[in-house]
């Protein structure tokens, strides 16, 4: 049933979202290298940053089904479509992180390990978005909403968090690690929220009413 679900999962991908999204990732995060001078690390931490933010909003849509009321009567439940189209699209998404880490100059980039969790936290909140709002509402395509959400999410925990809960600080920065920490609680709580919102939801039980005899 998995193989038969490949062929129609792969043509309904949102490919110009994901392609557009790469696009914009890698040439944000080619900036350091096109400038003259010395290469700035903070330049190459935000634009690394920002990479990652626009692989989210474009990983947003990848939920996104206008036919989804349709295809929600397939035998294959809801964890296996969206575990399908979330494995086909890993290994380029991948990718183009790994792309853009290296579009860096080695003397300008930030440490890998800890951007690739910010990176990979963002995105997994964008998921869990997208399956929550498809398991609550009967919306077909959250994606737009999603991504704009997102935008608005990180302008604000980026110019409003408290200063001991900031999360985009420099790696100089003594709250780097405290920082990381809390990047990876929110990467669990996003992946155990968007596991959980990925389940089909339970059907409500007819009430049978007992029926009285007629006297």
């Amino acid at each position: 049933m998995t193989r038969a679900l490949l062929p129609p999962v792969w043509r309904a991908l949102p490919r110009r979202a994901l392609v557009a999204a790469a696009a914009v990732g890698l040439l944000l995060a080619g900036i350091p290298r096109m400038r003259s001078g010395t290469p700035d690390p903070l330049v190459g931490l935000y634009a690394l940053r920002a990479a990652a933010l626009v692989f989210a909003v474009g990983l947003a849509f990848l939920l996104d089904d206008p036919a989804r009321h349709i295809t929600s009567a397939v035998p294959a439940r809801r964890p296996v479509r969206v575990a399908l189209r979330v494995a086909l699209v890993a290994p380029w998404a991948a990718l183009c992180w790994t792309t853009a880490l290296l579009l860096v100059p080695e003397e300008a980039r930030p440490p890998a390990g800890a951007l690739t969790l910010e990176a990979a936290a963002t995105v997994v909140l964008a998921l869990a978005a997208a399956a929550l709002v498809i398991r609550r509402t009967q919306v077909t395509e959250p994606g737009a909403a999603i991504s704009t959400w997102l935008l608005a999410t990180g302008a604000t925990a980026f110019l409003l968090l408290p200063h001991d809960w900031a999360l985009f600080v420099a790696p100089d920065d003594p709250r780097w690690q405290s920082s990381h920490d809390r990047w990876t609680v929110l990467l669990i709580v996003a992946a155990l929220a968007g596991a959980r919102a990925c389940a089909e939801p339970l059907r409500a039980r007819l009430r049978l009413r007992p029926v009285r005899s007629a006297r």
